[in-house]
């Protein structure tokens, strides 16, 4: 990772969040956090709001929103002054900011961590915060996360998928069989806790079922890990990664678990544990797993990975979040305050580390040959 950020005096950072997902409202909490936290003396920020129906608003309508104007009013306001006949119309506030030169997303769920935004990045051939395109894809998606753990010989919960198209094939009966009397389900493709039950009979997995398939069409059945301890850890880099001290997450019993309510509406009954003390074993197999899955799954920037322990002391990786949470209470920045990075330097480490990847990438050559000489090849490198 470069020490140096760049020549210039300054670096113009484009900071994109909201989005189309439940977590649109914790996305607009995080880039203020990382705004504020931002030292301006070397870094000249625009804000790119994305709409919850996918529409980028532009920086000055974006710090209205910011400042606390109605985003429904604003983004009416900005969406009429734009052509809506333009196939980029949905973007096209992109182009008023020049010069930009690293994108910083901050779009949890939907769009930002499924792959969506790093493909445009890609496009437009600028540095970005974050993994690109497939490994956000893949961690994203659980059945795909579950499937890569499972070959590298991660551990991780014994699930089943269910689509559409094969939900004849699995009642509660045959999950049971499988899976055991009490299960998870989950949306393979969601975020904080969206779409998630916990089932025991017949009634609640059917319910469970029907609520998750609003969600997403691939909905994860995974077995339950009994009395689990929630265990976090946050990891930072490309090529080498480190790994942060560990931290814990406990819930009031009378909650199932950790869901959307105590993430983010009311986390007065939850006590977070940063650092965590556990056994120095148990600590080492956390970490070798953490920094593991984050090289399996080609993860590039950052991710907090979240395992269950069981009562036995047994960790299992629960799941992977590319662009995970920076609001006043997201363990990802606690627990590397809590390692001894700050919130600034974090921040600073984060953007290097984008810039740094852009130019790894940027290393690659193209080779092809010209349809008009069959003998000859030529290579292309695009240029900047």
């Amino acid at each position: 990772m470069s020490d140096k950020m760049d020549t210039k005096a300054k670096l113009h950072v484009g900071l994109l969040f909201g989005g189309n997902s439940s977590e649109h409202d914790v996305s607009k909490r995080s880039a203020h956090n990382i705004y504020d936290a931002m030292d301006k003396s070397r870094y000249d920020v625009s804000l790119f709001l994305l709409t919850r129906d996918g529409f980028v608003l532009s920086d000055a309508a974006s710090r209205r929103v910011f400042d606390g104007e109605d985003e429904a009013a604003v983004a009416a306001e900005e969406q009429a002054q734009v052509d809506a006949t333009n196939p980029l119309a949905p973007i096209w506030n992109l182009s008023q900011a020049k010069d930009i030169d690293v994108f910083f997303p901050i779009i949890h769920g939907n769009l930002g961590e499924d792959g969506t935004i790093q493909g445009l990045f890609r496009l437009l051939k600028k540095p970005f915060v974050g993994s690109g395109v497939l490994a956000s894809a893949t961690a994203f998606d659980k059945d795909m996360t579950k499937q890569v753990l499972t070959t590298h010989g991660i551990r991780n919960t014994k699930y089943v998928v269910i689509t559409p198209d094969n939900r004849d094939e699995y009642d509660y009966a045959t999950v049971q069989e499988k899976l055991g009397t009490n299960v998870f389900i989950k949306p393979a493709n969601q975020g904080s806790s969206v779409g998630i039950h916990k089932a025991g009979n017949a009634q609640e997995f059917n319910e469970g079922i029907t609520d998750a398939f609003r969600y997403d069409f691939k909905v994860l059945v995974e077995e339950t890990i009994a009395g689990p301890e929630e265990v976090e850890i946050s990891i930072l880099g490309n090529e080498h990664p480190q790994a942060s001290k560990l931290g814990a997450i406990r819930v009031p019993e009378s909650d199932v678990f950790y869901d959307y309510n105590n993430k983010f509406v009311d986390a007065s009954g939850v006590t977070f544990e940063v650092p965590v003390e556990l056994p120095a074993e148990l600590t080492t197999e956390i970490t070798t797993m953490g920094l593991r899955t984050y090289a399996a799954l080609g993860l590039k920037g950052m991710a907090r990975i979240d395992y269950l322990v069981s009562q036995d002391g047994v960790p299992y990786v629960g799941e992977v979040n590319t662009l995970p949470g920076f609001t006043n209470i997201s363990l990802y920045p606690q627990l590397w305050q809590a390692s001894g990075i700050s919130y600034e330097d974090l921040i600073d480490r984060l953007i290097a580390l984008a810039l740094d990847e852009f130019k790894y990438q940027d290393e690659l050559a193209y080779d092809f040959i010209p349809l008009d000489d069959n003998s000859a090849a030529s290579t292309y490198k695009p240029k900047k």
